[in-house]
């Protein structure tokens, strides 16, 4: 089986590396053997061990009845998306990376994959080199999934645990970051929570055999976090992490968020450190599994894209079975309607900070100290525009606001 790879960056010369240095093991487990014929990229590698493969040439790789398996490693849903529907229309398989796609515009190219008899897998979307798709989609096809929730991102993951840690602010964490690679010159899709909505999207969709479109998830980022923040939770014995979490209610609809959450330092995820991403699923027969390790990264995230290509070898796989269904915008309750429990910071006119946890999921319900007892009211929502209302104004300025995690 001919492959190619497209885009020749970081996953895509893992891609290629391992394909080379693990042949043996990979052909064994595919059941055939398993060559590299092309890597499409614009630039020149000179250098490369796998210059020989290079190409600059799309119509190169679409045109080739040699190959079957085309891995999408370029990123963005433009050039990608169109490489990947002449791939699929060609008859070719595509495995990708690239959860922006994947998320965007997953049900079409599934749907495309299975009129044309091909596979699209996008295991290396969600968590690098975490077998977690796999998984929902085979080890836990026994459960009916009531959540999904993690550490998508490592970006955020790791400047959390240096502000946590180290006492360091966000911005000289962030540059810490970016100095090792972990972060890009342009962090915004991190640091804003874009990359953490498309996982949750991703995984949503797949758990509860229904797409949702990002657009849909209420996304807040780390941004405004400080180091005041940290303390306030310490004080709490426990930790801010951004969390992705998607909870079927009693009522069959799903709430789906991404944001900056507290939880509690006996929470598994709360030691998850660095740039390592976790997922904990619960199931009604398994209850709560969790999957951790590497959330990105050259080899991990490639090792996900290789297990793809070795799924694509393996005949007798009904792509029917992996198909998502239309979504339905009724599905995802608004965000001003989900339930959640929330630690709220004000500043009084003095300087001084007053803290607050309230329980939106039960109406009058509050628990809170420095004399705030009942502002909770029938009317009042948990969206941003709403914590700001009249009612709250005597408390003092909103300095900060988190999610809870019981």
């Amino acid at each position: 089986m001919k492959v190619a790879v497209m885009g020749f960056g970081t996953v895509g010369s893992g891609i290629a590396e391992i394909l080379s240095q693990n042949k043996e093991s990979v052909e064994k487990r595919a059941g055939k053997e398993i060559s590299l014929k092309y890597i499409l990229d614009i630039r020149d590698f000179p250098e490369s061990p796998f210059a020989a493969y290079l190409t600059k040439n799309f119509e190169d790789i679409v045109n080739d009845p040699e190959v079957e398996v085309v891995c999408e490693t370029i990123g963005g849903a433009k050039i990608a998306y169109d490489f990947t529907v002449r791939c699929l229309k060609a008859g070719k398989s595509v495995v990708t990376s690239n959860k922006e796609l994947v998320a965007t515009k997953g049900p079409e190219l599934l749907q495309l994959a299975y009129e044309n008899k091909v596979s699209y897998r996008y295991e290396a979307s969600v968590g690098g080199g975490i077998p977690i798709i796999r998984s929902l989609y085979d080890s836990l096809a026994g459960n009916e999934i009531t959540s999904v929730k993690g550490i998508l991102n490592g970006t955020t993951n790791y400047i959390l645990t240096k502000m946590i840690n180290d006492g360091i602010s966000f911005d000289t964490a962030l540059a810490q970051a970016q100095k090792l690679g972990y972060a890009e010159q342009n962090p915004a899709a991190d640091i804003e929570g874009t990359d953490a909505c498309r996982k949750i999207a991703i995984l949503s969709s797949i758990s509860f055999g229904k797409y949702i479109d990002p657009d849909l998830v209420n996304t807040t980022g780390i941004t405004e976090i400080t180091l005041d923040d940290v303390a306030e939770c310490e004080a709490r014995n426990s930790v801010i992490k951004l969390l992705g979490i998607a909870k079927l209610g009693e009522d069959g609809r799903l709430s789906v968020r991404v944001e900056p959450t507290v939880i509690d330092e006996n929470n598994p995820l709360s030691n998850v450190e660095g740039v390592f991403n976790a997922i904990t699923v619960t199931g009604n027969a398994l209850g709560d599994v969790m999957f951790y390790g590497k959330g990105a990264g050259k080899l991990p995230t490639a090792s996900a894209v290789v297990a793809d290509i070795i799924e694509c070898a393996k005949a007798g796989e009904n792509e029917k079975l992996r198909l998502w269904k239309t979504g339905d915008p009724d599905f995802v309750l608004p965000y001003s309607e989900q339930s959640a429990v929330l630690l709220l910071r004000f500043e009084d006119e003095d300087g001084s900070v007053k803290n607050a946890i309230a329980d939106y999921a039960k109406e009058g319900s509050v628990i809170c100290k420095n004399g705030i007892t009942s502002f909770i009211t029938k009317e009042m929502k948990i969206t941003e525009h709403d914590v700001k209302t009249e009612e709250l104004k005597e408390y003092g300025k909103l300095i900060s606001r988190f999610n809870v995690e019981m």
